[in-house]
């Protein structure tokens, strides 16, 4: 049974009905950035048909490694409509890798979680062949991208490969990121997601504990729902306790969609924090 408070908390396309030009804007900043970068497209890091990423490269030697996870709460968008966020990013001197997983409903969110952690492991091994360094990897994500960087920097990494470093994330930045998905339960989001309690709880970031002491910025629009806010404060709080340097703030007047769309900015909150988590800043 839907509860139409939460949903009211969560369900972000209803709460910003401009939300397809919004969309639409991001894919036309893409398009026009993916047209003239120096890119590797369509890179295969698994077997699956959606376990590919489109690696975008700076001028620049042993450069820096950042991957980017897209939002969609697990079942929409992908790669192409927000590879703009590499741009300021590539300018700056930094390899980026923009992903694409599986969706809700054709795979589970724990799939999902496992072919991010893949798609880093890919960019750990591969980093010196495309000029990067594997000692500077660093994540961010929008939305459920956000809740992806809590999973990915909880990882235990031996158990994922032996060869792969305690500390493979360096840095993360969540963007209106979401960290405990019980609140989601009986939101319209959970109808493809098919999350129950025991779900939300493994793959809820909030619960799990931090692989390493790599810093972690949250991030919100002031204009999204309390929820939002709660979300990253509660995290930023989590995982503070537990070692890792939080950060936690609003961006004043941006949604949940306005919040991403300026960060081809490197003045933007998220890309300058970014670049600072990569020694770019």
């Amino acid at each position: 049974m839907i509860d139409p408070v939460a949903d009211g908390q969560y369900n972000n396309r209803a709460n910003v009905p401009e939300h397809p030009e919004l969309l639409a804007e991001w894919a036309a900043k893409s398009a026009a950035w993916q047209a003239d970068a120096k890119s590797m497209r369509e890179v295969a890091y698994g077997a699956g048909a959606a376990e590919t990423l489109d690696l975008f490269l700076a001028d620049a030697e042993n450069a820096p490694v950042h991957m980017y996870i897209h939002g969609g709460y697990w079942q929409a968008n992908d790669k192409k409509s927000s590879n703009f966020v590499a741009r300021p990013l590539v300018a700056a001197g930094a390899h980026v890798a923009v992903i694409d997983y599986g969706l809700c409903p054709d795979v589970t969110i724990d799939e999902i979680a496992r072919q991010c952690r893949a798609a880093l492991a890919w960019l750990w091994r591969e980093a010196e062949r495309f000029g990067g360094d594997p000692d500077r990897i660093t994540v961010s994500g929008h939305s459920c991208g956000g809740q992806l960087v809590g999973m990915v920097m909880a990882t235990d990494w031996s158990e994922f490969g032996e060869d792969l470093p305690r500390d493979l994330v360096k840095g993360g930045v969540s963007v209106s990121g979401l960290f405990d998905l019980e609140p989601l339960l009986n939101t319209t989001v959970n109808i493809k997601v098919g999350m129950d309690a025991e779900t939300a709880r493994r793959n809820s970031p909030l619960f799990m504990e931090p692989a390493s002491n790599a810093p972690l910025v949250l991030l919100w629009g002031s204009d999204e729902t309390d929820a939002f806010r709660w979300q990253s404060e509660t995290m930023a709080a989590a995982w503070g306790a537990k070692g890792v340097e939080t950060v936690a703030e609003a961006i004043s007047g941006a949604n949940h969609f306005t919040v991403l769309t300026g960060m081809e900015d490197p003045a933007h909150p998220a890309t300058r924090a970014i670049l600072q988590q990569l020694g770019l800043g």
